[in-house]
C-alpha cells in the first residue's frame, strides 16, 4: 500500500497481514485472468487450487426442489416469512442449532453427541478461526501448527488478532505424521524465545495432506494441552469428506472415550458446511467449545458475522432430514473415492505419486524428482512453469509452509469429469516433454564413448559404464526454467 493511504489507514489495514501476496493466492489470480472453459476457453488455466466439492451439489438441488417449504420465498414456505425475516438473535434459530448439533453427531458416525447450546455461528470457518483467536490469545501469543498447513490460517488466525503461528515440523519420512517429539520441540523452542504458546491448531482431516489423524495422536494432543495449559483447536471442516479407511475420529470422541482426564475447557472445534456440502457461498461456520466462557464470548462476537436467518431456516430443514443426510454422506463419499482414484491413478500412469490419502477434496502430489535442485526457489520455478505453460493452478508446498520442496496440493473435486481429463492430459504431456528434454540434455552433456582399452575385461566394462549418460544420470531431473 502506498504511503499516502498507509497514513490514512490503521497499521493492520495498511499492512500485508492478509497474506494475499503468497504464491497460494497468486495462482488464483492467474486463473482469474484466464479461466478455463471447455467450450469457450479451452486453452485457459484450470483451477486446481481451490478446495471445493462440486461432485454432489445435484443431490442438494434435488432435495430443495422436492422441499419448497424449506424456503420462505415460496408459496409453501411463505407462512414463516415474517418470523424469519425479523429474526436477529445472535444465538441463532433454535431449530438451526438443534439440527446442526444432531448433524455433527451424525457425520461423526453417531459416536458422540453435541449440545445445541454450545453451537456458535460464524461467517464460515474463516470467521470461526478469527473469533477463536480473539477469544483465546493476545497479540504476540502463538499457536503451534503441524506442517504443512492451510495457507489462509495465516490470515484467519493472525491478521486481526495479532497472534503468531509457529510450525511443528513434520516430514515425509513418516507421511508427515505428527509426533510428540516434534510437538515438544516446537513448544520448547517457542518458550526459549520468550513466546507464550496459547494453543495448538490442527486440521483433521488434514488440508493439504488429505489424511486423517489417528486416535492415539489426538489423545496425545489432548493430554499435552492439559499438561501445559494450552488450548487445542481442531479444525474438522472435512469431517464429512472421508471416503476410505481409516474412519474419521473426532476430538469430541477422544475427550469422551480416550482422554477422559483431559481438561475439556481447553478443547474447541471449528466446523462449516463449505467443504462437505460444497456450500461456501452460504457462509455457515460453527464454533463448538467445551468452555462456557469461550461460548459466551464467541456468541457475542458472532454478531459481526451472523449467518442469514433465511439460510439458517433452509439448512435447519435439510439437516433435520436424517434419511437424506445419510444418503448424501454415503453418495458423496463414493463420488469422492472414485474421483480420487481416477486422478491419482492417472498420475501414477506417468510416474507421479501422491501421499496416500483417505479424505478431503485434493491430493498431496510429489514432484520432488522434477525439481532442478532441492530448494524452495526450484519449487517455485517449477510451479511457474505449471501455471504459465501447463496452465494448471496447483498450489506449491512452500505456500503450506512445507519444509520439503517439491510437494504440491492439487484439488480435483471442484470440476466435472471432462475438465479433470483435460488436466490429466496436460500433466501427461508435460511429463513426457520433460523426459524427452532431460534425455537430450544428458545426451549432449555426456556423449557415449566406446574407446575400449586393449586388454578389455573388467576395466573395459568399467570405462564403458562411466562413459554412459545412463550411469551419470542424477535421480533429480532438470526442468525447463520459468521465464
Amino acid at each position: 500500500m502506498d504511503g499516502a493511504n498507509g497514513e490514512l489507514l490503521s497499521r493492520i489495514a495498511a499492512g500485508d497481514g492478509h497474506g494475499e501476496n503468497s504464491s497460494y493466492f497468486d495462482g488464483w489470480k492467474a486463473y482469474d485472468t484466464n479461466p478455463f472453459d471447455l467450450h469457450h476457453n479451452p486453452d485457459g488455466v484450470i483451477q486446481m487450487g481451490l478446495a471445493e466439492n462440486q461432485l454432489s451439489l445435484d443431490l442438494i438441488e434435488e432435495w430443495s426442489i422436492k422441499h419448497p417449504e424449506a424456503s420462505i420465498c415460496t408459496a409453501q414456505g411463505r407462512s414463516q416469512f415474517r418470523r424469519i425475516a425479523n429474526f436477529q438473535d445472535y444465538h441463532g434459530l433454535p431449530e438451526f442449532r438443534e439440527a446442526m448439533a444432531k448433524f455433527m453427531g451424525q457425520v461423526r458416525g453417531g459416536k458422540v453427541t453435541f449440545d445445541p447450546d454450545r453451537v456458535v455461528m460464524s461467517g464460515g470457518a474463516t470467521g470461526a478461526q478469527d473469533t477463536l483467536a480473539f477469544c483465546l490469545a493476545d497479540p504476540g501469543d502463538a499457536y503451534l501448527v503441524p506442517t504443512p498447513y492451510y495457507p489462509a490460517f495465516d490470515r484467519d488466525c493472525c491478521w486481526r488478532s495479532g497472534i503468531k503461528l509457529l510450525p511443528i515440523e513434520c516430514h515425509s519420512s513418516n507421511n508427515f505424521a505428527l509426533t510428540r517429539e516434534a510437538l515438544v520441540g516446537a513448544y520448547d523452542g517457542a518458550r526459549s524465545q520468550g513466546i507464550r504458546v496459547k494453543g495448538i491448531l490442527v486440521t483433521n482431516p488434514s488440508n493439504p495432506l488429505g489424511t486423517t489423524m489417528g486416535r492415539g495422536t489426538l489423545a496425545m494432543l489432548a493430554e499435552f494441552a492439559t499438561e501445559h495449559r494450552v488450548h487445542l483447536i481442531c479444525d474438522e471442516i472435512y469431517a464429512g469428506s472421508v471416503f476410505a479407511k481409516p474412519d474419521f475420529v473426532s476430538i469430541a470422541e477422544v475427550v469422551e472415550r480416550d482422554a477422559p482426564g483431559c481438561d475439556r475447557d481447553l478443547i474447541h472445534i471449528a466446523y462449516s458446511l463449505s467443504k462437505d456440502f460444497g456450500l461456501p457461498g452460504f457462509r455457515v461456520g460453527v464454533i463448538y467449545s467445551y468452555n462456557d466462557a469461550v461460548v459466551a464470548c464467541a456468541r457475542k462476537m458472532s454478531s459481526f458475522g451472523l449467518v442469514s436467518s433465511q439460510t439458517q431456516y433452509f439448512l435447519a430443514r435439510m439437516l433435520s432430514d436424517r434419511e437424506f443426510m445419510a444418503r448424501f454422506l454415503a453418495e458423496s463419499a463414493q463420488r469422492l473415492a472414485a474421483r480420487h482414484e481416477r486422478f491419482t491413478s492417472g498420475l501414477r500412469g506417468v510416474g507421479i505419486n501422491c501421499l496416500p490419502g483417505n479424505a478431503g477434496l485434493f491430493s498431496w502430489m510429489d514432484l520432488r524428482s522434477m525439481l532442478r535442485d532441492k530448494t524452495p526457489e526450484a519449487e517455485l520455478e517449477l510451479w511457474r512453469v505449471i501455471i504459465h505453460k501447463v496452465k494448471l493452478n496447483v498450489s506449491p508446498g512452500t505456500s503450506f509452509h512445507c519444509g520439503e520442496p517439491g510437494w504440491f496440493r492439487v484439488c480435483h473435486a471442484n470440476m466435472d469429469n471432462e475438465t479433470m481429463e483435460v488436466a490429466l492430459d496436460r500433466i501427461r504431456s508435460f511429463v513426457q516433454q520433460e523426459h524427452k528434454a532431460k534425455a537430450k540434455r544428458w545426451a549432449a552433456r555426456a556423449p557415449l564413448r566406446l574407446s575400449l582399452p586393449r586388454r578389455g575385461g573388467a576395466a573395459a566394462a568399467s570405462h564403458l559404464a562411466l562413459s554412459s549418460p545412463l550411469a551419470l544420470m542424477s535421480p533429480q531431473s532438470p526442468m525447463v526454467h520459468a521465464s
